[in-house]
């Protein structure tokens, strides 16, 4: 999903992109969401499979109706609302939004569908912290409509990126990327549910890399294990 920010420039700190793990040898995440919360599911289907384990510590919404936040209860996780619509102005809402993230003490936080415009304060208060998933090849396609755009300007291929948030609009370093061929005859909403499928695998995938430590920035690319690798960039049959 899109994620935008004012225009002022950062970087993640490449110190800290190191995973963290808690006492229990868990690494703590807190997921925020507005919606259905498909790909909340695909982390919450894989945190036990990783090394370390992902904790997920609460899943967050400013949507009270959020199916995401019944997801996140039948799994036994955490979750509070903070619903932008309580708030006078997008400052008190981030500040209220910042205590409650905060309180759980999160490694990471993971934007999995969270539907507001973060501002440049927000970010920078988990700048390397903070992850996105985008339904395009970034950077083609920021905004909304991606998968339509794609298809009317006859790209041959369509994907997903996850990336680090900064405050520039989707262009943060991308840490992976799943390709997904456009064929003839496409509609967006076809293609839309194609890259999904594609999206619950490499978003878990980003999680267990930053949780065990394996990514380093340098020079706004994203590095896995020191270089830039291939298992960053991939085709969907290959997945």
């Amino acid at each position: 999903m899109s994620v935008s920010a004012s225009p002022e420039t950062a970087s993640p700190d490449t110190a800290s992109l190191t995973g963290l793990t808690d006492s229990n040898d868990r690494f703590p995440i807190v997921v925020l969401i507005s919606g259905n919360g498909s790909n909340l599911q695909s982390i919450i289907d894989s945190r036990s499979n990783s090394s370390p384990k992902i904790d997920i510590r609460a899943v967050l919404s400013n949507n009270p109706t959020a199916y995401g936040l019944e997801r996140a209860s039948k799994a036994g996780i955490a979750t509070a609302v903070v619903n932008h619509r309580d708030y006078p102005d997008r400052q008190s809402f981030e500040a209220a939004l910042i205590a409650e993230i905060d309180r759980h003490q999160p490694a990471l936080v993971v934007l999995a569908g969270f539907m507001r415009i973060l501002t440049a304060n927000f970010v920078n208060h988990y700048l390397g912290r903070l992850i996105n998933i985008h339904p395009s090849l970034l950077p083609l396609y920021p905004g909304l409509n991606t998968h339509q755009r794609a298809i009317e300007n006859g790209d041959n291929e369509a994907g997903a990126t996850v990336h680090f948030v900064t405050p520039e609009v989707d262009g943060g370093p991308i840490i992976i990327q799943a390709h997904v061929p456009v064929q003839p005859g496409d509609s967006s909403a076809y293609l839309a549910s194609r890259v999904l499928i594609q999206e619950h695998i490499i978003y878990p995938k980003a999680i267990r890399w930053i949780a065990q430590g394996r990514l380093q920035i340098r020079d706004n690319l994203v590095l896995l294990d020191g270089v830039q690798s291939p298992e960053q960039q991939v085709n969907s049959n290959e997945i």
